[in-house]
Order: C-alpha cells, then structure tokens, then sequence
C-alpha cells in the first residue's frame, strides 16, 4: 500500500479528498461494461488471476451485492435478496478487463446448517489469505449496528495476511445524522487496533447514492496503478 493510495480525512458522512480528476477517473472506470464471469463454491474452482481484484466482505444482508450494483449502475448485475446467506459463492466481474470485483458470502449467517456455514467461512478466511491478485478488501459494516465481533475476527484476519482493506459503512440512508456520526466515530476508533486498516472510512448508501463516486475514485487507482 502506498501513500498516495490511502484515503484522506473524512468528514461525518463521506471520505472527502477526491479531486476532480480522481472522481472523473472513478467516474469512466465504472461505466465499463461490468459483466458475470465466475462462480466459485471452492477454492479448487477459482478463475485464473489475470486482475486486480477488490473483496466485498462483510456479515450477511449488509448489502454487498446492492453495494456491487450501485458502483456499476446497474440494478442486477449482482442478486440481491432481502433473505440473509443468498449469496453461497464467490462470484467475480469483470469490469472493462482492468478489475474484477468479488462478491463473497456473507459471514455470521446461522439459518443453514452448521455445517455449511462453516465451510462457506472457511473459504472466504482462505480466499482472503491467500489470493495473489487480491489488491484490496472492502469490509462492509451496516451503519444501524455498527461494529460486531465476527467484524474484527475478519479485520483481525486481514491484518496477520497483511491485505489492506477499507471499512464502508452501509445503508447510511436508514440511520439519523446523530447516529451515523456516532457509529462512524465508534467504528474509527475500533480501527486503531488493526494495522492493516485504511484509517478514514467510507460512508454509503447504495439506495441513495451516497459515498458512492468517492467509493469508484478510490478503486479506479487500484486500476490506474497497474497501467
């Protein structure tokens, strides 16, 4: 990770710093065609690692795959579901052959059995740690309940793997300005204990739009530092 990759100072609802040239960049990045390449239900099913790749983890119905949608502009590229554990793979896009996203099954879902719970955690755990092309992890936290536990069993991994990843704070529209600035307080401050942790957060709402240019700025150097 490199200096000029880290975000700036943010503000009570979005990461700020973005200049015009970077929001541009975001902005034509992610108006590539964006398509469904691979689906993976194993380690020994992943597709070759030909790109940088940005991780979406996060606990189930945090909404990742409406997260996915939202920075491609389009409403069903990723499945969306109000049912937690929809998502039972890894499922990778391609966006304009210069990134591919990965939309990973949510963790801390205990609807299905026991068993395949935790062999859908297992793989995102090793997926995490051991993908040569993986760049960055997006680690999604619901702006309604802030921080949990297999939150920080997640970060904590990252952090001994040394992959760099940046907190989002999701469905900021479905909180009130006092809270939201409550939870993104209380989340900075749990980010002191990971190193591995971007310091400054991204706030979104995917329903309203909001964070969501700065979110593309900040990926779209991912792709602009392998060129």
């Amino acid at each position: 990770m490199t200096t000029s990759d880290k975000p700036t100072a943010a503000t009570p609802s979005i990461v700020s710093g973005f200049d015009e040239a970077a929001l541009e960049a975001g902005r034509l990045l992610f108006a590539k065609e964006c398509d469904f390449v691979w689906g993976a239900n194993a380690l020994n099913q992943l597709p070759e690692a030909d790109l940088p790749e940005v991780a979406f983890a996060g606990r189930s119905n945090v909404g990742k795959s409406s997260l996915v949608n939202a920075l491609t502009g389009r409403k069903t590229l990723a499945r969306t579901s109000n049912t937690p554990g929809r998502t039972q793979q890894l499922n990778f896009f391609n966006l304009g052959d210069r990134l591919k996203l990965v939309d990973m099954p949510g963790y801390g879902y205990a609807k299905e059995s026991k068993e395949k719970v935790e062999a859908w955690n297992d793989m995102v755990r090793r997926f995490l740690r051991g993908r040569v092309t993986l760049r960055r992890a997006l680690v999604l936290i619901d702006a309604r309940h802030g921080l949990k536990p297999n939150d920080d069993e997640i970060m904590a991994m990252l952090d001994r793997t040394a992959v760099p990843y940046v907190v989002v704070l999701t469905k900021a529209d479905k909180v009130k300005p006092a809270e939201l600035d409550k939870v993104r307080k209380a989340t900075e401050l749990g980010l002191k204990k990971h190193p591995a942790a971007f310091p400054d957060i991204h706030v979104t709402s995917s329903e309203k739009g909001t964070g969501i240019a700065e979110l593309r700025a900040s990926l779209a150097a991912l792709a602009l530092a392998v060129d």
